[in-house]
């Protein structure tokens, strides 16, 4: 069994913001699986459940993930090596994306809740890149919503890395 994250912020206010593209990913990859999420009834996530992995989308709002990620974990009986972390990264432009297999947050508050409360950086994760606007103030562009054109360019992004999903796994 494998817990595949998507980090994001819960709520409508946030739906298809950039900071929601972990969200966003694992929202399109249920769609082509024809899973749907659900509430889950004993952690803060909406989780949608395959053969052998689970989608998740911690409802703690980003800051506070590794809260749902614990439990989940915990529950399933599973280790941080059964994890892959799919999060926003102001440093990669749009259209790309990064896989790494352990390391720093990178100063992104949801990886850093997961780090802090698991208490490892061997996590794995893909990080989704979502540009930087040099002349806005970060925390708004990263809650702003995506141009269509970087919509479609993230959207085709995430077909690309899902074809090859057992490469991260």
């Amino acid at each position: 069994m494998k817990l595949l994250v998507g980090l994001g912020n819960p709520g409508s206010k946030y739906t298809n913001t950039r900071h929601n593209a972990g969200f966003l990913a694992l929202d399109h990859l249920a769609k082509t699986l024809k899973l749907k999420f659900s509430p889950d009834k004993h952690a803060p996530a909406e989780v949608a459940v395959g053969e052998d992995f689970m989608l998740v989308k911690p409802t703690t709002f980003m800051n506070n993930s590794g809260v749902a990620v614990l439990d989940l974990l915990k529950r399933a009986g599973l280790t941080p090596a059964d994890l892959l972390v799919i999060y926003d990264d102001v440093d990669l432009p749009v259209g790309t994306f990064r896989y790494r297999k352990q390391g720093s947050s990178g100063g992104q508050n949801g990886m850093k809740s997961i780090i802090d409360i698991l208490g490892t950086q061997d996590i794995a994760r893909i990080r989704i890149g979502i540009g930087k606007d040099e002349s806005r103030d970060t925390a708004d562009y990263v809650l702003s919503k995506f141009s269509p054109d970087d919509k479609a360019a993230t959207v085709k992004l995430f077909t690309e890395i899902f074809s090859n999903l057992q490469d991260y796994l």
